[in-house]
Formats: C-alpha cells, structure tokens, sequence
C-alpha cells in the first residue's frame, strides 16, 4: 500500500455531457452539419426565428425560444431572447444548490452549448451611410448571450463565430458530446475578444472626428493574429490601397507579407520586365 501524506490529490471530473444548445445565428454557412451532430447526440436544441426555420428545414425538431419565455419576438425582433428562463440557462451555476433550486422552481431548463453570433455592424457601416440601418445593426441579446455562456464557461460552451464550427464538430464527434473545462474556457477566451472588437467596432462608428478635423482610422477585426489562438486589429482602409482578387479574408500573416512585398518593391527603380 502506498499514502500519499501530501497534499490531498483533486480528482474531480470537468467534462461535461452537452444534453441542450441554444443556437441563434445571423450567418447559416457552415451550420448543417452540427445542427445535424447535435440531432444524432439527442440534444435538445432552442433557436430563435430564422435560425429556427433553418433547423426545422433539415428536418430537425427544435423547441422555439417563446416556449421558454412566453413571449414572441417583439419590437421588430430587438427583443427575443432578453429573457430570465434564456439567461438562467446559461448562467445558472450546476454546482450551485441555490441556482439549480431556483432554476427548477421557475421551470429553466439549463443550457450546456450556446452557438451565437452578432449582427454584421462592421459590414454594414462599410456598405451604406443610412444610420437607422446601420444602428439596427447593433446586437444586443447576442453579446449579452454570448458574455453570459463565456462567464459560466464551468458549465456551457460558447462559440462566438462560424470559423469556430468545424472545431466545435471535430470536439463533438471524437468525445461523444462532451468537452473538458479547458476546451469550454478556450472558447470563453476567444468569444470575450469577439465581443471586444465587435464594442470597438460600434465605439469607432460613434466616435466623431478630433475638432472636426482628423478623420479617425476605420478598425477592422482581423481573423487571428501572428498565431491562430491570438488577436489582431488593422486600422485603416485596404481598399483605398488594394485590390483583393480571390481567397480569404485578410489576416495578420497576410498583411506582413503584404507589407515586406511592397518594401521589396521599392528597392527597384524600375519593375523588371519577364
């Protein structure tokens, strides 16, 4: 037999089984699969809208996010989801005898995986000067979701963006549904920045000119930084620059590379003919 007379050992298991997601998104492209994942897992699913109208076209059931709370989506949709029995869900503490009490006593149903992303604002200031579009592009109850997922990351996984899908399927489909508290607080982190540069993003738009005179630098949210798990930020405009023919959006590597072609383009005098 062998003691261990040092510190006590904590064994506890942090995987979680995903039993129930809320999925609420803006772009669709790259869903299908997981939504039909999610359906061979039996997860239950709540969705919103036309969210929900893509699942149910896949012939998958989902539970509408009014059973929840009772209330249909009102004020041309800026209030469906700001709701106690959604954010219960997500916010409820498993480990917590208070919160899984009141959250039975008030009939909320916990909610293990939240797929949410955010009106396109930076895309929409890009592409017209019309305000009212442009300030119906602010997204209210997806930060205040996704926040709330990353907060509780003990219990729920959040994913903030759809170039996050094929890892999140990847995860699903090799652990049978589960994740471990590591992989929940990497998808925190990375929702928390989504979030940051999209509140810079609406900062910037508001944000007036110093003294009338300086035009401010537009911010654009690259996709990864100088590594995929950092972030980067480009301020000012490409497109007066460059033109991009094809492939993906501009990242950080790519602008470097960008920036070190031109510098060897200026050591030439003139551009060598083939």
């Amino acid at each position: 037999m062998v003691l261990n007379c040092g510190t006590p050992i904590q064994l506890q298991d942090m995987s979680k089984k995903i039993q129930s997601a809320l999925i609420s998104v803006f772009y669709k492209d790259g869903l299908e699969d997981i939504i039909r994942l999610l359906d061979e897992l039996g997860v239950t699913i709540y969705s919103t809208g036309g969210t929900q109208q893509f699942i149910e076209k896949l012939g998958v059931k989902c539970v509408p996010v009014e059973e929840l709370t009772t209330y249909p989506s009102i004020l041309g949709g800026r209030v469906k989801t700001l709701h106690p029995s959604v954010f219960g869900g997500i916010l409820g503490k498993r480990d917590d005898t208070t919160h899984v009490q009141e959250m039975k006593q008030y009939n909320i149903p916990e909610i293990d995986l939240v797929i949410v992303d955010l009106y396109p604002f930076e895309e929409t200031v890009a592409g017209t000067s019309d305000e009212k579009a442009i300030i119906e592009k602010i997204d209210i109850g997806g930060p205040s979701m996704i926040r709330g997922a990353a907060k509780n990351f003990r219990d729920v996984v959040v994913v903030a963006a759809r170039n996050d899908y094929g890892e999140l399927e990847d995860l699903l489909r090799k652990q049978n549904g589960t994740t471990t508290i590591e992989q929940r607080k990497n998808f925190a982190a990375r929702a928390f920045e989504i979030v940051k540069r999209y509140d810079i993003a609406i900062s910037n738009y508001f944000s007036p000119p110093a003294n009338g005179k300086a035009k401010s630098l537009p911010a654009k949210a690259l996709r990864y930084g100088e590594n995929p798990h950092q972030q980067a930020l480009f301020k000012g405009d490409l497109d007066e620059l460059f033109i991009q023919l094809q492939g993906k959006e501009i990242s950080y590597n790519n602008l470097v590379d960008i920036d070190a072609a031109i510098q060897l383009i200026g050591e030439f005098n003139e551009i060598p003919l083939r």
